[in-house]
């Protein structure tokens, strides 16, 4: 038993109005995983933003909240004995959308609610608001329901603290405005692929498995240092290792490569989805494919 993902969706930055907009890319991945999974954003019951980097440096309201009301998911106050949509935002860097799955997990467990979206999205904030921003402007988003069959288990989380030395990020005011500014250590990889190794160590161990029944492993972020790193950590074949196509994502880095994966990994089979941020942090947790029908740009489990 466990959550599964229902389907998902990608979005990527190409048009200028896009660039600069988390916003229109969170929204735009949202509303095609609905309509690949055949769903009305009615159905949503609870919504996760899980995107960091937005426009204009944006802190409040939530995120979450602005894709709610633009997708059409219940965006009117909440009536009594009505059906509603919950959102809100968490911020956990790449480790967002792992992060999501295990609050969804939970919700979803308890039968509280039938459907929940999971949305992450960057961009760069704009004009004279960032410094050298590193990522690509792009989104993704997850439909999970519950499912007595397979699914996600448990996820563990392992850290190394290092005081904000591999990665940090940080908005200050510059000149009346405020600037995003992003630091990368050069012991990012080593450290985050540490801390990946630790996590999957506990999560494959209290499963009782052993990494050859693993068939992919997904992971954030996406750096080949990375992936070669942690490959050598778990002593598996880097191309077990799965990563998004789009090397510069961020928090929408995980559901990149679970999609890639999950065209390729037949039901019943273990995937391990792995990620690891800034910390550091780092979470594993293992998802057993459920039957999929798939479809253009989607993988929908059935």
């Amino acid at each position: 038993m466990g959550t599964v993902i229902e389907a998902t969706a990608l979005a990527a930055g190409r048009h200028w109005r896009d660039r600069h907009s988390a916003l229109r890319l969170a929204v735009k991945a949202a509303r095609d995983c609905l309509n690949e999974a055949g769903r009305e954003a009615s159905e949503v019951d609870l919504l996760i933003n899980a995107g960091i980097y937005r426009d204009r440096n944006l802190g409040e309201p939530a995120l979450a909240a602005m894709i709610q009301q633009d997708i059409g998911a219940h965006p009117e106050d909440p009536r009594p004995q009505a059906h509603g949509t919950f959102s809100f935002d968490v911020a956990n860097g790449s480790c967002g959308i792992l992060t999501a799955l295990q609050i969804v997990d939970g919700f979803l467990s308890t039968h509280v609610i039938n459907r929940a979206l999971i949305v992450a999205s960057d961009a760069n904030p704009g004009r004279r608001m960032s410094e050298n921003f590193p990522f690509s402007p792009s989104g993704a988003a997850l439909l999970c329901r519950w499912s007595d069959d397979q699914g996600l288990d448990t996820v563990h989380w392992a850290r190394i603290p290092d005081d904000g030395e591999s990665f940090g990020a940080g908005v200050s005011l510059v000149n009346r405005r405020n600037v995003l500014r992003i630091g990368q250590g050069p012991m990012m990889d080593e450290r985050f692929a540490a801390a990946a190794a630790q996590a999957v160590i506990q999560c494959v161990g209290a499963a009782s498995l052993d990494m050859a029944e693993i068939a992919a492993i997904v992971v954030a972020p996406t750096r080949s240092r990375f992936c070669s790193l942690l490959a050598e950590h778990l002593m598996v074949p880097e191309d077990i290792i799965i990563a998004a196509d789009d090397e510069d994502a961020h928090t929408a880095a995980l559901a990149g490569a679970f999609e890639c994966a999950a065209r390729r990994i037949v039901p019943g089979k273990y995937i391990l989805m792995v990620a690891a941020g800034a910390g550091v942090t780092a979470g594993a947790a293992l998802y057993r494919m459920p039957s999929l029908t798939l479809t253009a740009g989607s993988a929908v489990a059935r």
